[in-house]
């Protein structure tokens, strides 16, 4: 099963400086972080912040491709975490066929973002990344994170946000 998700927050981790990614599940209080790199993070703040670029960003790219070749974005899905990575798979609709492609979670949210598309969690990967939020060795310990990204109301966001 999956799980619904919006982006609740795009911020610095305070600790490591990397990008975060805060998904939060629309049917309750529970969050999920990626780190992600700082230019994938860039690219989904540019989307978030309705920055228009003077030239089309990659993101904006595939999306016009779809669009022109008359494809639809339904969905993107984080489908799995292995080694502390993520996985994301899109499901594109072309002439009423549905396909799959396999993504990076950070690409499959900026062209969600401005598809216009909901974002799901598996159920599997929403419970090992909130019981195994780490992240980066040096970073809080998952209790420390988890008890920081609960807290966080949108004066904070404002504070960390890219």
């Amino acid at each position: 099963m999956d799980i619904e998700v919006r982006i609740r927050g795009l911020m610095m981790d305070p600790s490591t400086n990397m990008p975060i990614v805060v998904l939060k599940d629309v049917g309750s209080d529970t969050v999920m972080p990626i780190w992600v790199g700082i230019f994938e993070a860039n690219a989904i703040a540019i989307e978030i912040e309705k920055v228009s670029a003077p030239r089309p960003m990659t993101h904006d790219l595939t999306r016009n491709l779809m669009r022109h070749m008359n494809a639809q974005l339904e969905r993107i899905v984080i489908t799995e975490l292995r080694d502390d990575t993520f996985f994301a798979v899109l499901w594109i609709r072309q002439d009423g066929e549905l396909m799959t492609l396999d993504a990076r979670p950070s690409d499959a949210i900026a062209l969600a973002l401005r598809a216009d598309c909901p974002i799901f969690v598996s159920e599997q990967v929403m419970q090992s990344a909130k019981l195994n939020m780490a992240g980066p060795p040096e970073g809080p310990t998952a209790e420390e994170l988890r008890g920081w990204l609960e807290g966080l109301n949108d004066e904070d966001l404002g504070r960390y946000k890219m």
